[in-house]
């Protein structure tokens, strides 16, 4: 099959285009997709650069947001057949723990995430459990379907289950112009929050307005601490943080008393000091996410299917342009979600 692999770490050089990778077969209750569409995150660039603790074995295939079509299925499966289009659940676990048997199969033991340690959907085919299977929204492209698997999760995840949003709550988003960002303003309005959002340019903050975000902030040029408490004396309720180090404590001085702060991803880092003397005083809650339970992805893609979701693609490259496009990612040029047409 065709696939864009990863052969060593590194930059984007490590990344080559292959018309003779092995075609993977589906066994006892798997499912074979041939992928329409695959979606970059940033997770893409930590695994090709080698920076987390997790490595997979070499050559390896990245790719965590896929849609495509069924192409076979192995003994067992009973509720998908060939030619179903598909999206895919990203969460790998062993369905059989007393966490997955409870739903919460994000704190399996045995938890993935397809492309992190298995392989994953920068390639013709991919090989997953018929459980990761969800119907994909008829009203929705290829590339738009595998827009939003992992992102709009790991954001439920952090702003309903975790951060328990609610009808005029006052929500700060960093970096709203990202593919967590764009799920998170559209997630909080649909709840009937107050958002503010952050993003690096005029052009990024008019676009974050036009998703719903009531107040936008350019990170780079103002100080957010100070505007979020010019705006409201005595803080927000939730602040979502993705982007590490440079930003953990200002999100923390943001929060009002017995606010939440949900947080995910380094991008600027993972280390990051805190007094812990104003977190009890104020009672402010810290909510580590890592991605999110399968079965909420059901009810996100419905709201997709009905509208009240929109899926935001910035821009689409071929698959033998994912350098290019792991390039574009890294330089912070998008808005919402790069994806990669296979």
């Amino acid at each position: 099959m065709k696939a864009l692999v990863l052969e060593n770490y590194g930059d984007v050089s490590s990344l080559r285009y292959r018309e003779d990778f092995p075609d993977p077969e589906p066994r006892e209750g798997e499912v074979r997709v041939r992928v329409k569409a695959v979606a970059l995150n940033h997770l893409d660039i930590w695994v090709r650069t080698g920076s987390l603790p997790v490595k997979p074995d070499l050559p390896h295939i990245l790719g965590s947001d896929v849609s495509g079509v069924v192409d076979k299925v192995g003994p067992g499966v009973k509720s998908f057949r060939e030619g179903d289009e598909v999206v895919i659940a990203p969460g790998l676990s062993c369905g059989i723990c007393e966490m997955c048997q409870a739903g919460k199969d994000n704190l399996c033991r045995y938890y993935d995430i397809l492309g992190l340690r298995s392989k994953g959907g920068y390639a013709e085919f991919v090989v997953v459990p018929e459980r990761n299977l969800i119907r994909k929204p008829e009203n929705l492209s290829f590339e738009e379907a595998a827009s939003y698997p992992l992102t709009s999760l790991t954001v439920w995840n952090a702003l309903v289950d975790k951060g328990r949003i609610r009808p005029g709550d006052r929500v700060l988003i960093w970096g709203g112009s990202s593919g967590v960002g764009v799920m998170a303003i559209q997630i909080a309005k649909l709840f009937g929050s107050f958002v503010i959002a952050t993003a690096g340019s005029e052009e990024k903050l008019k676009k974050c307005e036009e998703l719903g975000a009531d107040v936008v902030i350019n990170h780079y040029e103002e100080d957010v601490v100070r505007k979020v408490r010019d705006l409201f004396r005595e803080g927000v309720d939730v602040v979502m943080d993705h982007v590490g180090s440079a930003t953990f404590w200002k999100s923390v001085e943001c929060l009002r008393r017995g606010g939440r702060l949900v947080f995910f991803g380094t991008t600027t880092g993972s280390k990051a000091e805190i007094d812990i003397r104003y977190i009890f005083v104020r009672e402010i809650t810290l909510h580590g996410v890592y991605m999110g339970e399968r079965h909420n992805l059901f009810r996100i893609t419905k709201l997709f299917r009905e509208g009240k979701l929109k899926p935001v693609v910035d821009r689409v490259f071929d698959l033998r342009d994912g350098p290019e496009a792991h390039r574009y990612l890294e330089a912070s040029k998008h808005f919402g979600k790069v994806v990669l047409r296979v």
